[in-house]
């Protein structure tokens, strides 16, 4: 049986023979081109072949080292993936959510323990933004966005239906004449980032005489709902973004008027990302919590 060269020797004779370069290997294998020199003479040596051509300026390779350096490259892309694959398998499963801050305040994150429960080996990193942003320049796996569903070379399946109800705080509700729609031009409205809602809103529920325009104005709908909470006016928000505060009644619907909207909540991802196991699980996750709320 023959002995094998050093691991050291065949490192710096691959990263010589792949640079045609000492200096590129040593600066690679963060050595000095003097040792790189010395382990590829030790595995001619060894070998008892020539492997380099060494000219003044430049450095090729001998026809047996070039098949020689054929085999090892490929041995060395072997070890590399079989190291990347194992030490893979320990650490957990990464996938990264984007959505809006809303979303992931209101909805996303009283929710996600459930599934941490249920897939402990999965860690779900979530990117909260209004910017849209871009699944391969950003790193992202899933995204959770607003409008119709129609996202080009994406795949886009409804998660969230849309209602915009009029909430405020219970006292609000309790301690004033809020009896109908109209009654609303005496109080102040809170808008998020969406300010045209009101407007649509007030149309639908055939209000006239309410100036919809007034009002604070909040980066995202969650400084709206903890507007409407402290009792600073009535906001117009998606239902599905209050449902604990509704449960807990720390915020009240005002009217039966709710206004159906074309626009929902929809899971955005390109078609191979289901490939991955662990993106596949919290995609069934979602849709089934989804389901059930």
């Amino acid at each position: 049986m023959s002995t094998l060269p050093s691991l050291s020797a065949l490192r710096a004779f691959e990263a010589a023979a792949r640079h045609l370069s000492v200096t590129l290997a040593a600066r690679e294998l963060c050595v000095t081109p003097g040792a790189v020199s010395l382990q590829v003479k030790e595995l001619e040596a060894a070998l008892g072949v020539q492997l380099f051509l060494r000219r003044p300026r430049s450095l090729a390779l001998t026809a047996e080292g070039a098949d020689y350096f054929a085999t090892l490259r490929t041995a060395f892309r072997l070890m590399r993936e079989a190291t990347a694959e194992i030490t893979a398998r320990a650490r957990p499963a990464v996938l990264t959510l984007t959505c809006t801050p809303g979303f992931a305040l209101q909805w996303l994150v009283p929710r996600l323990g459930g599934f941490e429960a249920r897939m402990p080996g999965i860690d779900v990193r979530i990117s909260p933004s209004n910017r849209r942003m871009d699944f391969a320049h950003d790193g992202i796996d899933l995204a959770v966005r607003h409008g119709f569903g129609r996202y080009e070379g994406l795949v886009a399946e409804r998660l969230v239906d849309d209602e915009l109800v009029p909430v405020c705080s219970p006292a609000l509700a309790a301690g004033t004449s809020l009896s109908t729609p109209a009654h609303l031009a005496g109080f102040t409205l809170l808008h998020d980032e969406h300010r045209h809602d009101w407007p649509l809103w007030l149309e639908a529920a055939g209000v006239p005489g309410v100036d919809a325009t007034r009002g604070p104005l909040f980066v995202d709908s969650n400084g709206a709902i903890e507007a409407a909470r402290a009792g600073l006016g009535v906001a117009l928000v998606r239902r599905s973004l209050v449902h604990r505060e509704l449960a807990a009644g720390t915020l009240a619907v005002l009217f039966d008027q709710g206004v159906a909207s074309a626009l929902a909540y929809f899971l955005v991802y390109p078609a191979g990302v289901l490939e991955r196991p662990a993106v596949a699980a919290f995609r069934e996750w979602l849709l089934a919590e989804a389901g059930r709320a």
